[in-house]
């Protein structure tokens, strides 16, 4: 979700309560369009991060320091000069905005007192950092806005700061009840929607925990509710809106299939507490979502040359299957050319000398057909003919019938290679990608390559009941898991008719394993899959010792005949997940 007004409240009580009175120490800008301040409190360091980063604006404090470049860049060295040394008297947020004011003091080189503001702007592809005197003229920014880019402000040294009010939204901590109600029945819009597009600092997350609250249909059309309905919303969003002025946050990360989905500073009703993760701090909360992000990011940049390769070689492979399909279809007339073949062979001595066609009972149907004669040719010559046409589409159809059969298993790898990139979260799970990509001549294997050490493993959950399940993340894994780890009691999952992973439950005792465990493994087989963004998805599932491997198939190619089936929902949250 986007750093909205309710999160920068909790954030800048925070680095209040944790900052202010703190020296600068230090100022490096690690990236162009990101600040790290080293500071120094009561023999207690800090570092606070404030990003204008367009996909990933925030400011938190963070653990670790960020490595800076050889030469500052002069936005930096002007903070430098400026703040270095410089005391931060306190952190605010004006209204609900998404802003952040950092002021500092700090003497000048007359040795005069003197106030600074640094203000972050988390505004996603408009986010930025402002440095502006007492007078709140703009010094610098981080990223200038001309009158060529913007009507609206320029962002310019020596021109003026306010805050742009271009939506004309109102400040929820001034909202008013009557002024409520008007607003929300003169928004033809849904009811969540019409309360963030009225107030400022409201994300779409928070305006549907309010409907949630108020017992209200989110989507419900606002001109449509009831004066009960308006006063159950006004009540929900009121008590909101009391807890954010009375700075009683409590910060959590929202999950959704074992994932962070959201996150909230206030206490959210609209997610189960099993799917919340509290947080004492904002700035915790914040580095553990943005890192898990960061690393989606990451790694999907790392696999691009590799998605590139399999989609490029996939899509080659689907039209090469398409005109042999056609092709094949081409072929359907041979056994017509033979049976006109037997039938001159037969009836042939009918035919008059000369003659373009001989009419002739189909003794395979009893229906009479009009063989076509090439009236220079005896019956026989024709025959010929037509057998060496059907031999020719017959050679073609067989061929081409064994070419079909490889490219569709070849289709089929490339879309498992495919599944195991989306579902890859680290590094190292893309190494064993690559080496199956080179082993099957889609990458070129150059000179001796130095053998590299694979450490990535199977995703490993603990069932509800206790039981533990293993997950492939490639085709190397799942032939891993199923031919290596999984013994012939076992129980073996795989989605039907997609690309998935394979998912093995190690039974490991005596007795039935439970429904339960049943029902999470197929929710492990559909989520890690193609199926993933599906309501539901058919799972095949068997005990391993019904599991076998073609002669020289290609990784985490199987094949079974006896099978149960379950459908089930890839919703994998509860289920505990101990390494990945």
């Amino acid at each position: 979700m986007a750093f909205d007004g309710i999160t920068i409240a909790c954030m800048a009580k925070e680095l209040n309560d944790a900052l202010a009175g703190s020296r600068i120490y230090k100022i490096t800008q690690p990236e162009k369009d990101r600040l790290l301040l080293t500071l120094r409190r009561g023999g207690e360091q800090r570092r606070l991060l404030l990003s204008a980063n367009a996909s990933l604006p925030l400011a938190c404090l963070i653990p670790d320091n960020l490595p800076g470049p050889m030469t500052a860049p002069g936005f930096c060295m002007l903070l430098r000069k400026h703040l270095q040394n410089g005391r931060i008297t306190d952190i605010s947020q004006p209204g609900l905005e998404r802003i952040l004011r950092i002021g500092v003091e700090h003497l000048d080189e007359l040795g005069d007192l003197r106030r600074k503001l640094l203000i972050i702007e988390i505004m996603g592809k408009h986010s930025n950092l402002i440095f502006c005197d007492d007078s709140e003229t703009i010094i610098d920014s981080i990223r200038h806005i001309p009158a060529s880019v913007s009507s609206v402000r320029e962002v310019l040294p020596g021109r003026p700061y306010f805050i742009p009010r271009t939506q004309d939204k109102k400040d929820p901590l001034a909202a008013d009840e009557q002024e409520f109600y008007r607003l929300l029945q003169n928004r033809a819009l849904p009811a969540f929607k019409a309360v963030y597009m009225n107030y400022t600092g409201i994300s779409p997350m928070i305006a549907q925990e309010i409907c949630c609250r108020a017992g209200t249909d989110a989507d419900k059309p606002a001109q449509s509710l009831s004066g009960e309905e308006l006063a159950r919303l006004w009540e929900a969003f009121s008590s909101m809106i009391a807890l954010v002025r009375e700075g009683a946050f409590s910060p959590a990360l929202l999950y959704e299939n074992g994932k962070p989905a959201e996150y909230a500073c206030v206490p959210v009703i609209s997610y189960e507490p099993s799917r919340q993760k509290p947080y004492d701090r904002v700035s915790e909360l914040l580095y553990d979502y943005y890192a898990e992000k960061n690393a989606a990011v990451l790694i999907r940049q790392k696999s691009a040359e590799l998605r590139h390769i399999v989609q490029t070689a996939l899509e080659r492979n689907v039209r090469k299957y398409d005109l042999q399909q056609k092709q094949i279809e081409d072929t359907r007339s041979r056994d017509l050319y033979r049976i006109y073949g037997e039938l001159l062979h037969t009836y042939g001595y009918q035919a008059s000398p000369g003659a373009s066609s001989l009419k002739a009972v189909n003794y395979y149907d009893n229906t009479e057909l009009t063989i076509p004669l090439d009236p220079t040719l005896t019956p026989a010559k024709n025959a010929e003919r037509y057998f060496e046409r059907y031999n020719k589409l017959k050679r073609t159809f067989e061929t081409l019938s064994e070419l079909t059969v490889q490219v569709g298993r070849e289709i089929e790898h490339l879309e498992s290679i495919a599944a195991s990139l989306d579902i890859a979260v680290r590094e190292e799970d893309l190494i064993q990608i690559r080496e199956e990509l080179t082993e099957s001549g889609y990458i070129r294997r150059r000179g001796k390559t130095k053998a590299v050490k694979v450490t990535s493993r199977p995703f490993h959950y603990l069932s509800s009941d206790g039981y533990d399940i293993y997950v492939g993340k490639n085709n190397y894994q799942n032939d891993e898991l199923t031919f290596r780890l999984a013994d012939g009691g076992d129980w073996w999952f795989h989605v039907k008719g997609m690309a998935g992973s394979h998912v093995i439950v190690k039974t490991g005792r005596e007795g039935e394993v439970p429904d339960r465990t049943f029902e999470e493994a197929g929710r492990l087989a559909a989520y890690y899959s193609q199926a993933r963004w599906q309501q539901k998805a058919e799972i095949d599932y068997t005990l391993k010792k019904n599991v076998k491997k073609p002669s020289k198939s290609a990784p985490g190619f199987v094949v079974y005949y006896t099978n149960y089936s379950l459908v089930i929902s890839p919703d994998i949250s509860g289920i505990r997940l101990l390494s990945d």
